[in-house]
């Protein structure tokens, strides 16, 4: 299995401004997320910035970092980039580990992979969670997915799909983990974004309005929520501190 791994990471935040170069445990966050992925079985890791002061901290603890442009629109645009820098072939795989996720199993990475790699046709990997609580299934937060009987994604939505009585929750919740192939990415940002893709803000959706399928797979371990606002980042710290004592 060969893959790289690229991890975008912006200094801008409104709620964290600087959110990658946050302390925790005595390391960056970006750092924190570096190590994990490198811990996977990926041949290559990146961080891909277009600030100075993430790539002088990446430098500093020995990370291998891309600069990229910093008009883009999303970080599957800088992850298309920095596969055009790197000069990837078209039908390799690129997995996208957000920069926010100082938690990340490896196992994680490795599945998401291995999961693009063993489904040719597809153009797009990710994973899901099992929702078993009401409040995840109705949060427009919590991205929802429905699949088919082999695993590929039939529509993400912030909406609670499938629709069922509350009492038995059996919806899949999505994790922001991605594989592409090569291929895909160099189409997607060309692409416009879909009617969809705007009304769900959920870029994903403009990849299957081009008829890219996306194989998904439950989540060999439980996934951490990233850091987005001053209480998850005490709580990643508080998780950390208690791991080591």
């Amino acid at each position: 299995m060969s893959f790289t791994v690229v991890i975008p990471a912006r200094y801008a935040s409104t709620r964290l401004p600087g959110k990658p170069l946050l302390d925790i445990a005595g390391k960056p966050m970006v750092q924190h997320v570096y190590e994990r992925a490198c811990e996977s079985g990926a041949s290559a890791v990146y961080i891909a910035t277009d600030d100075q002061r993430i790539a002088a901290a990446v430098q500093k603890f020995g990370g291998k970092v891309v600069m990229t442009r910093d008009d883009h629109q999303s970080g599957t645009d800088r992850i298309q980039e920095v596969a055009q820098q790197l000069g990837l072939d078209h039908a390799e795989i690129v997995v996208n580990v957000q920069g926010d996720e100082p938690l990340i199993p490896p196992a994680a990475i490795n599945q998401v992979a291995e999961r693009l790699i063993s489904h040719p046709q597809a153009g797009i990997s990710s994973l899901f969670h099992r929702i078993s609580n009401v409040t995840e299934w109705m949060n427009p937060n919590a991205v929802k997915v429905v699949t088919d009987a082999s695993d590929y994604a039939l529509y993400f939505s912030r909406a609670p799909i499938p629709w069922q009585d509350t009492d038995q929750i059996h919806g899949k919740r999505h994790i922001g983990i991605y594989a592409y192939r090569v291929d895909t990415l160099n189409k997607f940002v060309q692409w416009p974004r879909s009617l969809l893709e705007v009304s769900e803000r959920l870029e994903q959706l403009r990849a299957m309005h081009h008829d890219v399928r996306i194989i998904m797979d439950e989540a060999v371990e439980m996934i951490p929520a990233g850091v987005d606002t001053p209480e998850d980042l005490e709580a990643v710290r508080r998780f950390l501190s208690d791991s080591e004592m």
